[in-house]
């Protein structure tokens, strides 16, 4: 394909079934022959979270290949535009090789993706923890807006993106945080702050997000599928959460966020949400 062509394009709301309450990405359905440059550019155009285009696939056992780019840089993995992008590839057409999976590569590897009903879902990526660096800790606190005794639990997450994640008291502490995003950006830490609702009523989330992601150019990205995935497989390994639950992400953004948390029978985690297709057209790159 040329390098200046007309090609498919849709933005996807994902972690929502109702439009404009979720996370939106952009995914460009061809993106045969553009540059590393030129995806980058449009990244920073379309000034999302995330930008992925989608490729043939070079693995003979999955369906397409995807690259995300944040306005900052390229991700090895994200969670909704992993949702997205499959939304929007399937939605265009695209047939899985094996009936009921979907099996994306991107930079960590292949990653399964399931349906249920209009419900994607997706296999949490290999989760890499560990005690956070003290000093580290001890800086991005204040950064925050957190007091020490505010936070019950913390580790080092990587499942491709790396973030440190913080387990604290209540939700009234996640909600209102207002961080110093110039400073975590200088301390170049991704954040993820999270409480349990232990009182919340059947059906209501069970767990209160949010995400700073100032280092990659996102101050709060409104839901997280990354994050979520790996505070998942965090807190259910340690007993902290069950092997269940509904998140909540995105209430300062005024989103509705919501993120399906299931470890099956053999301990894998799956991470599920909605999505809805906002735009459709066509883009010139």
């Amino acid at each position: 394909m040329n390098q200046s062509a007309s090609r498919p394009f849709k933005q996807v709301d994902v972690f929502t079934a109702v439009p404009y309450r979720g996370n939106p990405v952009a995914v460009v359905l061809e993106g045969s022959g553009l540059s590393d440059e030129q995806m980058q550019r449009f990244a920073r155009w379309t000034n999302l979270s995330e930008t992925t285009f989608l490729l043939p696939p070079q693995s003979d056992r999955a369906d397409y290949r995807v690259r995300i780019f944040t306005p900052g840089g390229e991700l090895p993995f994200a969670g909704h535009p992993t949702i997205g992008s499959c939304h929007a590839w399937l939605e265009a057409g695209g047939k899985p090789r094996t009936a009921g999976v979907i099996v994306q590569e991107c930079q960590v590897g292949l990653v399964p993706l399931r349906r249920s009903g209009a419900r994607l879902a997706f296999e949490a990526p290999p989760l890499r923890r560990g005690e956070p660096d003290a000093a580290l800790l001890a800086r991005l606190l204040p950064a925050l807006g957190l007091q020490r005794q505010e936070v019950l639990a913390a580790q080092t997450l990587d499942n491709g993106p790396v973030w440190l994640g913080l387990l604290v008291d209540q939700p009234a502490t996640v909600l209102r945080l207002a961080p110093d995003h110039a400073q975590l950006e200088r301390l170049g830490q991704k954040v993820g702050v999270a409480a349990a609702c232990p009182d919340a009523p059947a059906g209501s989330p069970q767990l209160e997000v949010r995400g700073f992601a100032a280092p990659i150019g996102v101050p709060e990205d409104p839901v997280t599928g990354s994050l979520n995935a790996s505070l998942a497989q965090w807190l259910m390994a340690d007993g902290r959460m069950p092997a269940r639950y509904l998140a909540a992400q995105g209430a300062r953004l005024d989103r509705a966020g919501r993120v399906h948390l299931e470890r099956d029978e053999q301990g894998q985690v799956w991470v599920g949400g909605d999505a809805v297709t906002c735009i459709g057209g066509n883009v010139t790159l």
